[in-house]
């Protein structure tokens, strides 16, 4: 093959198809198995005891299996675009205030193990996810559910307490997906590795040491819903780093390589003249941020984060670290979704130490402010380190903070920062739906996941429910900029970059066009095998 990379261009957050070689819902199934491999790390512990209930599960990676096996009412399509039914025969708003949503099943529904599937049993996959209400903050995607009904075994109707015009999104994630009760206890997790569904796979974990090695997907015949699944079986193998997956796919061994790559990774698959393994380059919504405790003594004063905010290079650290992998960010919505706004730039403008030091000095904060900022090294890729040694680096440099960096393993590292151990953490955010809502009230609103003492009363109450009521979503522009405008100036996290996507795939795989959406949604059942060439 002469081409070796591909680039899927996207405008504001859709992608569009290209090239038949590299995919369609032509692709054959092949006999055998189809093996992406990932350096997503998963394991059973006290603190993560069910790690794919989708109760609990509020994270790429776990979402990542789930959406293999667990079907939801509604999802994303092919290309993205707004949610299409899926469990559903068909769903909508019935009233003109976006507060009463009722979706028909689809008939003949089961589960894999053969149990039909009812509106009550959506119901209560629903209500379950809102009494559990575990600390990983995913229930809240249901927040603005206030009672859910059903008539009949097809009918369910969602009555919400506040106009939600994203809701169908909400749909489309998997703490929406829909379980068996006998399988899936009403007020408490499902502990272990067991996941069951109606999806278009059925799940076996392969399991050492209570983490999670291998993920075996098989089509399950009684899959009724959208989807084309273009495969038999899926296998996804977990890697402990990205160099041990690029040689699994440089000897054969998977077939497609996804997050993370590392930027070396990306740069020589994309220089390669005459290789099996195509580099495939997708738009994304990928974002990586700073995140405060806002009651740890050392940023609990306002005055240290915007001095932070104010000192940040974010070209420096894009072009030391990435490259032309990603893009500096002044906001915590993605320049390519409806309602970005470049507020921190507003706020801050370039770099400036003399800034920084009056925004000190002003509130007799004495310098150099000592603090630490703390990484996952095992969950945003092997770059990670490094951008966290010039983040160091630029705020020493200035003279008035005294950074020392701390990498902890994500096992570690999510509890820790849930329970407010860090006072200052390095977080990445794939969104639950490409809409403005999704990087803004994941942070910002009741019960978000970050659990990091902000609270903004005019967020949660007034900007957020205007913002979700208008469905036309250039209507929410200035309810959105607004948020962001606060955010700067409170600077309760500090946005820093954006990311692009890439999937590595041998050249027999068809369907990568579609593997992956601009949310990051791993869709196994695009992908074929195609014939080398």
């Amino acid at each position: 093959m002469n081409r070796k990379t591909l680039v899927l261009p996207a405008a504001v957050g859709l992608l569009a198809p290209v090239l038949a070689a590299c995919g369609g819902s032509d692709g054959g199934s092949g006999g055998d198995a189809i093996v992406v491999g990932t350096t997503d790390r998963f394991s059973v512990s006290k603190e993560a005891p069910a790690p794919l209930d989708p109760a609990y599960a509020y994270d790429v990676g776990l979402w990542n299996v789930l959406r293999q096996t667990t079907q939801t009412l509604m999802v994303q399509p092919r290309g993205d675009g707004e949610p299409v039914p899926e469990a559903a025969e068909k769903c909508g708003f019935t009233d003109t205030g976006n507060e009463r949503y009722a979706c028909t099943l689809r008939d003949g529904l089961k589960f894999a193990n053969g149990d039909p599937i009812t509106a009550e049993d959506v119901k209560y996959s629903i209500e379950r996810a809102l009494t559990i209400k575990d600390d990983s903050g995913v229930f809240t995607l249901l927040s603005t559910v206030d009672t859910v009904e059903t008539q009949g075994d097809r009918e369910v109707i969602f009555h919400l307490n506040t106009a939600d015009a994203t809701f169908p999104y909400k749909l489309s994630t998997p703490v929406a997906g829909i379980v068996n009760p006998d399988d899936y206890p009403k007020d408490k997790l499902r502990a272990g590795w067991e996941l069951d569904g109606s999806g278009p796979y059925t799940m076996k974990a392969e399991v050492k040491d209570d983490e999670l090695t291998k993920a075996v997907f098989t089509k399950n015949p009684d899959y009724k819903g959208s989807l084309k699944v273009n495969n038999d079986k899926v296998e996804m193998v977990f890697f402990d780093d990205a160099e041990s997956m690029g040689k699994a796919i440089e000897k054969g061994d998977i077939d497609v390589m996804t997050r993370a790559m590392t930027p070396d990774q990306i740069q020589k698959l994309s220089n390669a003249t005459d290789s099996d393994v195509d580099l495939i380059e997708l738009g994304g919504l990928e974002i990586r941020y700073l995140a405060f405790n806002t009651a740890a003594p050392t940023v609990k004063d306002k005055a240290v984060r915007k001095a932070m905010a104010q000192l940040i290079n974010r070209s420096q650290l894009v072009s030391e670290v990435y490259g032309s992998q990603a893009e500096p960010l002044y906001s915590m919505v993605p320049a390519s979704i409806t309602g970005h706004s470049n507020s921190f730039f507003n706020k801050y403008g370039d770099p400036s130490v003399s800034k920084a030091k009056s925004l000190l000095e002003d509130a007799n904060i004495s310098t150099p402010v000592k603090l630490t900022l703390y990484y996952t090294t095992d969950h945003y890729g092997a770059a990670t380190k490094q951008e966290f040694e010039q983040l160091q680096k630029q705020l020493n440099d200035s003279g008035l903070f005294q950074v020392e960096i701390e990498g902890v393993p994500w096992d570690k590292f999510q509890p820790a920062q849930r329970k407010g151990e860090y006072g200052v953490f390095g977080m990445g955010w794939f969104p639950d739906f490409p809409d403005a809502d999704s990087f803004s009230a994941p942070f910002l609103d009741k019960d978000n996941f970050l659990n990091n003492g902000y609270v903004n009363p005019e967020i949660i109450n007034t900007l957020i429910p205007e913002s979700r009521g208008e469905a036309d979503r250039l209507s929410a522009v200035d309810s959105l900029t607004e948020i962001q405008d606060i955010t700067a100036d409170d600077a309760p996290l500090i946005p820093l970059w954006q990311g692009k996507q890439y999937v590595a795939t041998r050249d027999d795989i068809t369907g990568t066009a579609y593997v992956l959406n601009s949310s990051s949604t791993l869709q196994l059942w695009e992908l074929g095998r195609g014939v080398s060439g």
